[in-house]
């Protein structure tokens, strides 16, 4: 006998998939979850999680053998087993393009519905370009034998290192459905998430679509605008955090996301603006958005001054120089790289003929993937032991916590470049550092 709340599939089993199937079980849900690579649901099944998440190995741990998760490749036992089927699938940036590629939602959708036999609610989470939800609608209809089977779209908004929260305690829900019905099975699937008080907006589908690009494109903007005020700082010997900390102040602006620097990257914000310029130009509202043309020139130029900064502590030339490169992942509590701005500025530093030396908590494996020509230790200490210059350029607390007495004594140069302004100068300089920041005399 099925119990009162829906039975639930995730399409998709990547990083927003699989951490939304964990969670919607610690949440009380029967939860199935499908992927096409045999290879990560195998790992799945045997409770490893594929990527580094704070937090979800242990839910992962605690649910696997207990009867209410498990992993498949089989788009029938998914429709036979869900009431509500959540697609997950991601939507990279296409090669070459600002486009979103949306192969692998149109693949996801293409072959549930064929499977879908009895009225179910099919829900994108997806981050896709306006007017998808629609043209996903019409596929449902024309592909599944029932024609009374909904869609929806529910948009995550996860940041990584915190996305185990964001699920279990999100702070707001949207649901983009054409029914109440719809609507009345989107609050069944997040009953115990609205039962804590969490606002759900509901809304029409082409809104539901445009609230993660907004939001992305806003956050973007605040952290390129103090980039950008960076840039002024250091021109006229201003110090860009206490102007931060100043226009903080002002209630309308907020001090969250002014922390200047090297920039934003990781597989959302710089895919989701381009995509969205390249989705209003073809839509022929490109003018309205041609400002995160900028945003994202100036989230560019902080890694190539960042380069530059390093470069005035070794004589203008990297050339027989270790650079010690503290950070491969694009934020820290992840091992995310892409479009890493970490590992981005190693890569320019290895192409001007530095060895490069790079230590991160837990991204060494991506990175290496990514760029085999630069050298990976397994420890701080092995990092800096000898370096000309070191390059703080992901913030984990391990490098915030670093002393600059012990280290110095490791260095062959005392120089630092504070690629994420997160260091104490003064402690640094009074201890015979050379150091040099973003945005700071």
């Amino acid at each position: 006998m099925r119990s009162e709340r829906p039975r639930l599939s995730v399409i998709g089993t990547g990083y927003l998939g699989a951490t939304h199937a964990v969670c919607m079980v610690e949440l009380g849900y029967d939860v199935i979850g499908l992927d096409i690579d045999e290879a990560k649901i195998e790992r799945l099944r045997a409770g490893e999680i594929p990527f580094f998440e704070p937090g979800l190995p242990e839910l992962l741990a605690k649910h696997i053998d207990g009867g209410r998760l498990r992993f498949t490749t089989s788009y029938p036992e998914v429709a036979e087993f869900a009431d509500v089927h959540f697609v997950c699938v991601g939507t990279p940036q296409r090669k070459g393009e600002l486009a979103a590629d949306m192969t692998y939602v149109d693949a996801a959708f293409s072959s549930l519905a064929p499977h879908l036999t009895r009225k179910v609610l099919v829900v994108g989470k997806s981050t896709v370009p306006a007017g998808t939800a629609a043209r996903m609608e019409s596929l449902l209809l024309d592909l599944a034998p029932n024609k009374d089977v909904e869609l929806a779209w529910n948009p995550e908004f996860l940041r990584e290192g915190f996305a185990v929260e964001d699920t279990l305690r999100p702070d707001r829900l949207v649901f983009g459905v054409h029914s109440a019905w719809a609507e009345q099975q989107l609050r069944a699937a997040f009953a115990p998430v609205l039962e804590t008080g969490t606002p759900a907006v509901v809304t029409d589908f082409a809104t539901a679509e445009l609230v993660k690009v907004a939001a992305n494109s806003f956050l973007a903007t605040k952290i390129s605008f103090i980039n950008a005020m960076a840039e002024v700082c250091e021109v006229t010997g201003a110090d860009v955090t206490k102007l931060a900390e100043a226009i903080g102040h002002d209630a309308r602006i907020g001090r969250r996301f002014l922390n200047a620097g090297l920039g934003f990257g990781g597989g959302c914000l710089p895919k989701d603006i381009r995509a969205f310029i390249a989705r209003a130009g073809e839509l022929g509202v490109d003018q309205a958005v041609s400002f995160l043309r900028e945003v994202d020139e100036i989230n560019l130029r902080r890694r190539v001054r960042t380069v530059e900064i390093g470069l005035d502590l070794v004589d203008g030339s990297y050339h027989g120089t270790h650079v010690a490169v503290l950070g491969a992942a694009f934020k820290p509590n992840s091992d995310d790289v892409r479009d890493s701005p970490a590992l981005d500025v190693a890569a320019s530093i290895g192409r001007r003929g530095g060895t490069v030396v790079i230590y991160d908590p837990h991204a060494m494996q991506n990175a290496r993937r990514m760029h085999p020509e630069l050298t990976y230790v397994e420890s701080l200490i092995e990092a800096v032991t000898g370096a000309d210059v070191i390059m703080l350029l992901t913030e984990w607390d391990e490098f915030r916590a670093m002393s600059p007495e012990r280290i110095g004594a490791l260095v062959a140069h005392r120089n630092l470049v504070d690629g994420r302004n997160v260091l104490d100068p003064v402690q640094w300089r009074a201890a015979g550092w050379l150091y040099r920041a973003l945005g700071r005399p």
